[in-house]
């Protein structure tokens, strides 16, 4: 037993990260670092928090590899997939609504729609299948893509007498793109490598480690005075959207595009969902 245990250990970190994924942790120290250097920051915090978001990523990644590994078996993986990565958004949300603030609560969920698709595009450009993810259902995708991002961005700038029309437009968008969603197949027969009891603790850890993601992006950024403009919100709006970007790329590497892009127009529309509860809730 003892060494199941440490063969599954093995292989969770190997799947847990690649290159990449050390290219992209380099960078957000040196991006920080430089930010605090440049901005006047301060510098010791700043890595500080850096190194915190290296260990959070690694821990989302293992988490996501290890759940997919655990799910694969199962029909509609890639509308599971997008459903369980938004975990970390409805913790979100309920402590946004415990705490009276609905702006933060719907917020959270909806600041991701916009940056899911661009993780889909990359994690395609990685694994070296955006042409084929670009045939796959390419009408369904971008309508989706289209609509639950415009439903996200326009909220910050509604009026609260007018949240009630935001949230039946919600439901009357979004309820038709799932509906419509594009059938998956059914079970594979694939090999599971390791013992599927590591669900629940991955399922687990996933939530957590997404849920600290955010405000130690928000501390870091902070004690970096990282730029405000075009290129600090693209790296902090990546990191939160990290989870899903994982879970898209684990998928395009087992050979499933359909599971991938799924995975993001699944998490865009529960997304919208959990934004509506919320106001839904603040409402009544």
């Amino acid at each position: 037993m003892i060494d199941n245990f440490n063969n599954d250990l093995r292989r969770i970190r190997a799947m847990a990260f690649g290159l990449h994924d050390i290219v992209i942790w380099v960078l957000i120290l040196i991006f920080f670092s430089s930010s605090a250097i440049i901005g006047g920051g301060d510098l010791k915090l700043s890595f500080l928090g850096a190194t915190g978001l290296v260990i959070i990523m690694f821990l989302v990644g293992a988490a996501v590899e290890v759940i997919i590994e655990a799910i694969k078996h199962l029909k509609g993986l890639g509308t599971l997939s997008g459903f369980i990565t938004n975990g970390p958004e409805a913790l979100c949300l309920i402590v946004g609504l415990a705490a009276g603030d609905i702006l933060f609560a719907a917020s959270t969920p909806l600041g991701s729609n916009v940056m899911n698709p661009l993780m889909l595009v990359f994690a395609a450009m990685i694994t070296g299948g955006l042409a084929l993810t670009v045939r796959t259902k390419p009408g369904y995708t971008l309508t989706c893509i289209a609509l639950t991002a415009s439903l996200a961005v326009s909220f910050p700038f509604i009026p609260q007498n007018l949240y009630i029309i935001w949230l039946v437009i919600g439901v009357l968008v979004t309820i038709p793109l799932f509906i419509k969603r594009p059938a998956e197949p059914g079970r594979n027969n694939e090999k599971h490598e390791f013992s599927r009891l590591w669900f629940f603790p991955a399922f687990i850890l996933l939530i957590l480690a997404g849920y600290i993601l955010d405000p130690v992006v928000s501390f870091t950024a902070e004690q970096s005075h990282a730029p405000k403009g075009v290129i600090g919100f693209f790296v902090l709006a990546s990191l939160t959207s990290w989870p899903e970007f994982k879970s898209t790329l684990s998928l395009l590497r087992r050979g499933n595009p359909l599971a991938a892009i799924l995975n993001i127009t699944v998490s865009n529309i529960t997304n919208i969902w959990l934004a509506v509860i919320g106001v839904l809730i603040h409402l009544l």
